[in-house]
């Protein structure tokens, strides 16, 4: 059944308070979460706009009913397409993150790898069947769910059974006939602090002594056991000039504090082997995801460039096409291997010296290789648009008056006239772009999103690692050595 933003909101309204922001303990509804909440609300008030309809809403495999597409399980290539361009138009209308694919990302992980796991496993656990249960409930209730995958690692040189600390990565303490306790801390979760769920799962291939690390569960974002300190990113309010669409976003580091989780709620506990596919897998959905908010985010870099261009009167400039061009190129490159990705998505993974084989229960999961390269590709170039955006709006602004200046009579037409460069543009209009370039550029939220870009969804290191050891590179070398006449019969 699908749910109404207010009904999301009230659903917040009534969790137990545990998360902390600047050290007060906070409401959910806590007016600083306010823009956040507006974001991920986008995600209800559209989904039955006609505009948006047939993106966000899908049959249930499970059940048959008419779901938000942000808790479907992909079952073909139309899917993971269809899941693309929704998030694209999405972040589009919100100016960037829209706030929900983490849960999404990692229920279609999850729903695999459990099932793997029961498999090898031989019916001593049910994993999978645990977690349709509660895919269920997240379908139904149209919930919001954060995925925590990021831990704090301790010494980075250190994999988690070797830290002198074993709370550097989340773990199982105790196993209890009615279920497990689990310690430890997850970093950078998205959302969390406006969530409903919180799905947690490995951040690393792991090895037979990590198999405490190897877990997979869901918790009620308020669990009483469940810390959260969470960092609140918003732009600086404005009393007079709206923006349009004013946006927020929130990330939580989430101390899991002796947490006690029933075993209906656990989807995977010591199966090492497992818990590395569930890591790179949550990363591949999530890299996906990055395919349809990037290029949108690139949507807006080219609107930012072209408009920055236009009032200030250098449109026409040579170099002006030539950066333009550049920004087009990373949105669609991006696109378009996501788009590829989604077309060749199949229910099989890549395992490493063996290729791809068919895993999971049949659900889709998208090449890895592409996206991959489109995650690659565009997490490294969001400084470059920011410079470019720098270029061509010049110091305009880092140095823009405050906004009530604007409203001061002493100063208000004399503004107006020296910020004008561009005539056939309205001087409150371009006031009101500077003010945003300002947003883009100059704000904490603007330098906040560009270590997201950059960083969210695994590094660009990470997908170097991926497209390397995935990529059939002997067999390119294999086809210099036919046209180059290259024997390697004389080597020695």
């Amino acid at each position: 059944m699908l749910r109404t933003k207010e009904e999301y909101m009230k659903a917040l309204s009534k969790m137990k308070k545990n998360i902390y922001f600047d050290g007060e303990k906070i409401d959910r509804l806590d007016e600083r979460q306010i823009p956040c909440i507006n974001t991920i609300g986008t995600t209800y008030d559209l989904a039955e706009d006609p505009e948006y309809k047939d993106l966000m809403l899908v049959k249930s495999h499970l059940s048959g009913e008419i779901i938000n597409r942000f808790t479907h399980i992909h079952q073909s290539t139309e899917d993971l397409h269809k899941k693309q361009d929704m998030t694209r138009k999405l972040c589009q209308k919100v100016g960037g993150c829209i706030q929900r694919c983490m849960g999404c990302d990692a229920a279609n992980a999850i729903y695999n790898v459990s099932y793997e796991a029961d498999k090898v496993n031989k019916g001593e656990t049910n994993y999978h069947e645990n977690f349709k249960k509660w895919l269920e409930r997240f379908q139904k209730e149209d919930l919001i769910a954060a995925c925590a995958q990021t831990d704090v690692k301790g010494d980075r040189i250190k994999r988690p059974a070797d830290q002198a600390d074993p709370d550097m990565y989340v773990h199982v303490v105790e196993k209890r006939n009615d279920g497990i306790i689990v310690r430890g801390c997850k970093v950078h979760i998205s959302e969390a602090s406006v969530s409903d769920e919180i799905l947690v799962v490995p951040t690393r291939a792991l090895r037979e002594v990590d198999k405490d690390y190897a877990v997979a569960f869901a918790v009620p974002a308020d669990h009483e056991r469940v810390i959260q300190s969470v960092t609140i990113h918003n732009l600086r309010k404005r009393e007079k000039f709206e923006r349009g669409f004013m946006g927020g976003a929130t990330d939580s580091y989430i101390i899991f504090d002796d947490v006690f989780v029933p075993w209906e709620r656990v989807f995977l506990c010591g199966e090492y082997q497992h818990g590395g596919v569930l890591a790179l897998l949550f990363g591949l959905f999530h890299r996906h995801s990055y395919s349809g908010c990037k290029p949108a985010i690139g949507d807006l870099t080219v609107g930012t460039a072209a408009l920055a261009a236009e009032y200030n009167n250098i449109q026409r400039a040579s170099h002006v096409r030539g950066k333009l061009a550049e920004l087009i190129m990373i949105t669609e490159l991006g696109y378009a291997a996501g788009y590829t990705a989604s077309d060749l998505g199949k229910p099989e993974v890549y395992m490493p010296g063996i290729g791809f084989i068919p895993y999971g229960p049949g659900s889709y999961i998208p090449n890895s290789i592409y996206c991959n390269v489109g995650r690659c590709l565009t997490g490294e170039s969001v400084y470059r648009e920011a410079e470019i955006i720098c270029d061509l709006s010049g110091g305009m602004p880092a140095t823009f008056p405050h906004e009530k200046d604007f409203l001061n009579p002493d100063l208000k037409d004399h503004l107006y006239k020296y910020i004008t460069r561009n005539q056939k543009i309205a001087p409150e209009n371009a006031a009101q772009f500077w003010r945003y370039v300002g947003d883009v550029l100059c704000s904490a939220s603007g330098g906040i999103g560009q270590v997201g870009g950059y960083h969210g969804g695994g590094s660009p290191v990470m997908e170097q690692i991926a497209i390397t050891s995935q990529y059939d590179i002997e067999f390119r070398k294999k086809l210099i050595k036919d046209i180059a006449g290259i024997n390697d019969g004389l080597n020695k």
